[in-house]
């Protein structure tokens, strides 16, 4: 079968799956990616040619460059198609496309994917539940918004990736102190309701406009929270019979159908409100999920969402078929932390539900996968309680963390 040629976008290191699948299947793959990312171990037995990019910013480039540069590649190479493999390359990737007229999800829709404004206009706009929102364009606004919505209110960049930036307000003085403090990007913002309550993701795949597979799971510790206070992160997969699951299911189908995704991977997030028990979107991203959620999806489910999405991206340029196989069941269970030390010793959190130790710098990651759902919450408590009580280092957060 032809050879197709995959540009892969990335600013941070990932997707080495998606790479390796994609030449296992028989394609040219083109990574395009940071400078300081050089050295990092991508899989260069699957990567036919790489170009670096600056960075101005982390994970920001010169997007004149990136589409110079571009036109310089498209000279001698027919590319047939450009993948994003980080939220912050989704508008990199959008850009590429419009211009130079390569097929996949244009400028248009990916603000549905990348802009949380225009997420939650949409969602309203498809009878979604939304938290109450409000842009912060306008002073006039803003005073109606908080007149009409109680505090706390959250104050959150539009286009930043999980909860990088993320300001708790709660009071009418601390938000237009933060307001101001914004300056001239005071448009990349919008204001929100604080809802208090669980959040959960939902991480699927979608091949010709249907979704073809979905793993829905839970926060055992929100991340705004792990963001803004360090800690432990911790998530569990939910069963595929629960009410939670069925509920998350149905909430994540109508997102992406309203949002028009057609292919691709999706990571999907949601809160159940502590007070009234509604199902409010939170946001969406056209990508694989970060902080190793794969992992967790792969140990529940035995689907490696990074292979799946380059076998429906080969299927699409081929124009083959492509189907899934059957999930299994198993519960699983993620907990990541940064640590003191570069290489922690693993020794007592080894078990038999152990899938894997994350080979992470500084850090303690662990999957577990078990048939037991409660083994595995208590995987996860004993495990946090280990980590906080001897290995774990907080840090002041950054500015935007790598996903």
């Amino acid at each position: 079968m032809e050879e197709k040629t995959i540009v892969c976008i990335s600013c941070y290191y990932k997707g080495y799956d998606f790479m390796d699948e994609m030449k296992k299947l028989g394609n040219k793959v083109i990574l395009v990616t940071s400078e300081k990312l050089r050295d990092k171990n991508w899989p260069w037995h699957a990567i036919d040619e790489t170009f670096y990019m600056e960075e101005t910013e982390p994970s920001i480039w010169n997007l004149d460059h990136l589409v110079q540069g571009f036109s310089y590649l498209m000279k001698t190479r027919k590319v047939d198609a450009v993948v994003a493999l980080d939220d912050y390359d989704v508008e990199k990737a959008a850009l590429i496309r419009e211009t130079f007229r390569i097929p996949g999800m244009g400028q248009t829709t990916h603000r549905y994917f990348r802009d949380k404004l225009a997420m939650r206009q949409k969602a309203k706009d498809s009878g979604i539940d939304v938290p109450e929102f409000s842009a912060v364009f306008n002073d006039e606004a803003v005073n109606q918004f908080i007149s009409t919505v109680p505090a706390p209110w959250v104050l959150k960049p539009r286009s930043e990736a999980s909860a990088t930036g993320i300001k708790k307000i709660k009071s009418s003085e601390e938000l237009w102190q933060a307001i101001e403090e914004t300056q001239e990007e005071r448009h990349k913002f919008l204001l929100e309701s604080f809802k208090p309550g669980d959040v959960f993701h939902v991480d699927s795949l979608v091949y010709n406009s249907e979704i073809v597979f979905t793993s829905a799971s839970k926060y055992l510790a929100p991340p705004m929270q792990v963001s803004h206070e360090g800690g432990v992160f911790r998530t569990k997969t939910l069963g595929r019979y629960s009410d939670e699951y069925k509920a998350l299911e149905a909430a994540n189908k109508k997102v992406l159908t309203s949002f028009g995704l057609k292919n691709g991977a999706t990571h999907t997030e949601f809160i159940r409100g502590k007070d009234d028990g509604k199902w409010y979107f939170l946001e969406t991203s056209s990508r694989v999920g970060g902080a190793h959620i794969p992992d967790l999806v792969e140990a529940s489910s035995g689907i490696n969402i990074w292979r799946e999405w380059a076998k429906i991206e080969n299927a699409l340029l081929k124009n083959s078929p492509y189907e899934i196989g059957k999930p299994t069941g198993f519960s699983a269970g993620l907990i990541i932390a940064l640590a003191k030390d570069k290489n922690p010793d693993y020794e007592e959190f080894k078990c038999e539900e152990v899938v894997r130790f994350l080979p992470l710098d500084y850090h303690v990651g662990i999957v577990y996968k078990s048939n037991d759902k409660n083994r595995i919450q208590e995987l996860l408590d004993n495990a946090a309680i280990k980590i906080n009580e001897k290995f774990l280092n907080i840090l002041p957060p950054k500015s935007k963390p790598s996903a």
